[in-house]
């Protein structure tokens, strides 16, 4: 493995740390154990600057550049977005209703046909047959009871758990 820069992170498929690297778990550090570090991230993970800095938190976390793609939102070093699951608003759902339309001819036999509702089934005095006159209607969307639990759904894309760790011996890199 070659020398790396002060500050670079990489993957690691083993659960052990490397020789020279702190793990990418948003842990805090004494600045004056790892001086050469703290002087290139200072307190964007974290940290109060004076004592102590943190490394990033990658645990759980998808790792992004910095800035804004085309149409993207812009992104700043440290910056933490994103959420493990998500309740859907009303506004998010697809545009539908919740209409049902009656039918006021009696039907002709005990068995339901799912196409015709509230008609009177064939000799059931529950329902009134003598409906001369009337027609066909839709109920208002108001009329149905909201569906629908309010839980939120998970939003974690199919991941590979590895351990990120980041360099803090080594090359200390130049501003170019």
């Amino acid at each position: 493995m070659s020398e790396p820069y002060v500050g670079e992170i990489r993957m690691f498929g083993f659960p052990r740390l490397p020789v020279g690297w702190l793990p990418c778990d948003g842990s805090l550090y004494a600045i004056s154990q790892y001086e050469p570090l703290f002087a290139l991230i200072g307190t964007t993970y974290g940290g109060d600057g004076q004592e102590t800095f943190a490394t990033p938190q990658l645990s759980g976390r998808v790792p992004i550049h910095q800035g804004a793609g085309t149409g993207l939102s812009p992104y700043v070093m440290g910056q933490m977005t994103g959420s493990e699951s998500v309740t859907l608003l009303p506004a998010q759902m697809p545009q539908h209703n919740h209409s049902m339309t009656a039918t006021p001819s009696s039907a002709s036999a005990k068995s339901v046909n799912a196409t015709v509702e509230l008609g009177a089934i064939a000799s059931d005095t529950m329902y009134v047959t003598d409906i001369a006159g009337a027609t066909a209607f839709t109920t208002a969307p108001q009329s149905t009871q909201p569906s629908g639990g309010n839980s939120p759904h998970d939003n974690t894309m199919p991941t590979l758990t590895v351990q990120f760790c980041i360099a803090w011996a080594g090359i200390f890199p130049s501003q170019g």
